[in-house]
């Protein structure tokens, strides 16, 4: 049975995480125990703000319509008498030059919509994530996608741009990707300045995390080897 515990601390103190990685599933059925989400959130990424304060919790598909990109990264059709927020919010978007419409299907999705969605910090996570959320300053994020490299885990994505919630179905899709955040994203969820995000398919967690020790001391080993080149070799 995978520690989640032991994973979340590994990745804490690798990584010096801020926030604790956020575990994401897609079951069938509510996990036993896990309260359901009552209230309302302005977005799909409000629930990971929500699991980072240490909750566990499901959302169902209506949950999520006050967010039309949300839904529809997510696969959740809106109902009838709220179809026409999506064409609304991506006309506002366009008309600022923010998106353009012709990107629209190039937005990664998931491939089914979800019956229901479970949000937990990885430690306390009910049942195994199909994703895991977590951000950190560039410099760790590069031994996160280095160890994915190693781990056979990363995709070949490039840095995603807006919006931040297609993170999720990418991952799953490709492997481990790295998020740039959105403003929305960063609005919803106090994401800090100077972080960015990653999405790690759950079922990379361990071989990543393994492959972090290796990473770590490789990049000790370099920094002493670089700082000395620069020393000898530096005439400025």
């Amino acid at each position: 049975m995978t520690d989640y515990r032991s994973l979340e601390q590994q990745f804490q103190e690798a990584l010096d995480l801020k926030q604790p990685p956020i575990a994401v599933s897609f079951p069938a059925a509510p996990p036993a125990g896990v309260e359901k989400f009552s209230g309302s959130e302005p977005s799909g990424c409000s629930f990971w703000r929500l699991a980072a304060q240490d909750r566990v919790f499901y959302t169902e598909p209506a949950d999520h319509y006050n967010c039309p990109i949300g839904s529809y990264t997510h696969k959740i059709d809106l109902p009838a008498e709220r179809a026409a927020e999506l064409p609304s919010v991506l006309g506002t978007m366009t008309s600022l030059g923010y998106l353009k419409m012709e990107e629209v299907p190039g937005i990664p999705t998931l491939k089914e919509t979800p019956k229901y969605i479970v949000y937990a910090p990885l430690s306390k996570a009910p049942i195994p994530p199909d994703v895991v959320l977590l951000s950190a300053v560039p410099a760790k994020l590069m031994l996160l996608e280095e160890a994915a490299l190693r781990a056979g885990a990363a995709s070949k994505l490039p840095l995603l741009a807006r919006p931040t919630c297609m993170a999720i179905p990418a991952a799953i899709s490709y492997g481990v990707v790295t998020s740039a955040g959105c403003i929305g994203n960063r609005v919803y969820t106090d994401l800090p300045d100077g972080e960015l995000y990653a999405a790690i398919p759950g079922a990379s967690l361990e071989p990543i995390a393994e492959a972090l020790k290796t990473v770590l001391s490789a990049n000790a080993a370099l920094s002493q080897y670089h700082q000395g080149r620069r020393s000898q070799l530096s005439t400025a």
